[in-house]
């Protein structure tokens, strides 16, 4: 069976970094970020630290190398 849902936009996907501390993907989550009340600080893909807006009704984080993802976004795919 294939998977035809659309795969997480880069600066949040599955990468090498864990998108909450910068480190090893895998690694411990804040427990802020278990409960989803913390928005991802770095690229997955990367590593580097993102620019993140944190508004009323979500966030939005942006990659200097990957572009920028919107929490909306990620509801739709959800």
């Amino acid at each position: 069976m294939i998977d035809e849902s659309p795969a997480l936009p880069a600066p949040v996907g599955a990468g090498v970094y864990n998108v909450y501390t910068g480190g090893p993907a895998g690694s411990a989550l804040p427990t802020t970020a278990q409960l989803g009340l913390e928005p991802p600080r770095f690229c997955a893909e990367c590593g580097r630290r993102m620019i993140v807006q944190v508004r009323p009704d979500g966030w939005w984080a942006k990659c200097s190398r990957h572009g920028q993802v919107d929490s909306t976004e990620l509801e739709t795919q959800r």
